[in-house]
């Protein structure tokens, strides 16, 4: 099993990403990750897509992106030559006198405290999969509340392999 980050470039238009997770549900592929937001020309919507599977089925789920109306371009996320980052939003039960030591776990990682309650923090912090995922297990000894990931969001690296759309 591998695992492959595509970012598509796609016409603003409703239904585009029921139509693209369709796609993927009508196939039996499973997504990972998905993330969409509006790019700086609003006609356009950046989606980002993490899939896993065999490198045929990878390669066939690209074909048949591609192949959609509203699709305008696909890349492959490769990871030597992009960016990833994820934001992850983490309520974590802490009394007075659990406070200090989880700010302290946060403040290694970076990681802002965005919410206080008498009982509970809430903390926010974006990185890569490993840098979250790192965040998470040194907060298993406290009791995690709720937890919100966006997926990934990436670009890719310079401005060798950007689209241009008219």
């Amino acid at each position: 099993m591998h695992k492959r980050v595509f970012q598509l470039l796609v016409n603003n238009t409703s239904g585009v990403l029921s139509r693209i997770t369709g796609l993927f549900s009508r196939r039996g592929y499973n997504i990972e990750s998905i993330t969409a937001g509006v790019t700086a020309d609003v006609r356009f919507t950046r989606i980002t897509i993490v899939a896993s599977g065999a490198d045929e089925i990878l390669e066939q789920i690209e074909k048949q992106l591609a192949k959609l109306v509203d699709v305008r371009d696909i890349k492959e996320l490769k990871p030597e030559e992009s960016v990833y980052r994820e934001l992850i939003m983490v309520k974590v039960r802490a009394v007075a006198e659990q406070r200090q030591s989880v700010i302290a776990v946060a403040d290694i990682f970076r990681a802002k405290i965005i919410d206080v309650a008498p009982e509970s923090l809430m903390i926010e912090l974006t990185g890569n999969q490993q840098k979250l995922d790192a965040f998470i297990s040194l907060l298993e000894g406290y009791e995690i509340l709720e937890l919100a990931r966006t997926g990934i969001a990436g670009l890719g690296r310079g401005t060798e392999n950007i689209t241009f759309i008219d």
